[in-house]
């Protein structure tokens, strides 16, 4: 049994210079309304990196999948692409202006990697940590006869006495 929800969200694109902007808004955004912006520039710049490759590189097409998962305080983002090549790591000089796409991922992720997927591409992700308290808290808290609700105690007051009192509502919040 999994303790906590998975939290999925998925873009497909074509991996084009003016849509790998746009994706790494999304990114930003989704992960903003997760509660993990500490994770922000992380993922931001590991997905610009990966749809970079898929720009460049991937034939025959440049149709991708971005997905991102929250899962047991680990966020993985990955790009499923339709070539069946797989990258590697290179060595770049101190000259070269390109060819450090994998080794940024790696040097900003817990983990990365690469796994063919049939003869229908493959898929190219990387895993963040995501710090307990920047989890976010399931979407609806439910208050009813085992909590005090959202209240400060001081603030409901009994009519009658003019003495705080616990709330015994049930709603949902």
């Amino acid at each position: 049994m999994i303790s906590e929800p998975s939290r999925h969200c998925t873009v497909e694109l074509q991996a084009l210079p003016s849509r790998i902007g746009q994706v790494r808004r999304i990114v930003s955004a989704q992960l903003r309304y997760w509660h993990l912006d500490p994770l922000i520039d992380q993922a931001a710049l590991g997905v610009t990196e990966l749809l970079t490759n898929v720009h460049r590189h991937a034939q025959p097409d440049k149709s991708c999948t971005v997905e991102i998962e929250l899962l047991l305080e680990r966020l993985t983002v990955s790009v499923h692409d339709h070539d069946p090549r797989l990258p590697t790591v290179r060595e770049a000089s101190t000259s070269s202006t390109s060819g450090r796409g994998l080794a940024l991922i790696a040097a900003v992720s817990e983990s990365w990697g690469v796994r063919p997927r049939g003869g229908a591409g493959k898929v190219v992700w990387f895993t963040l940590p995501a710090p307990p308290r920047c989890v976010a808290p399931a979407p609806h808290s439910v208050y009813g006869a085992t909590t005090d609700g959202p209240f400060e105690p001081d603030l409901v007051m009994e009519p009658e006495l003019g003495l705080p009192s616990v709330a015994r509502s049930a709603v949902v919040g």
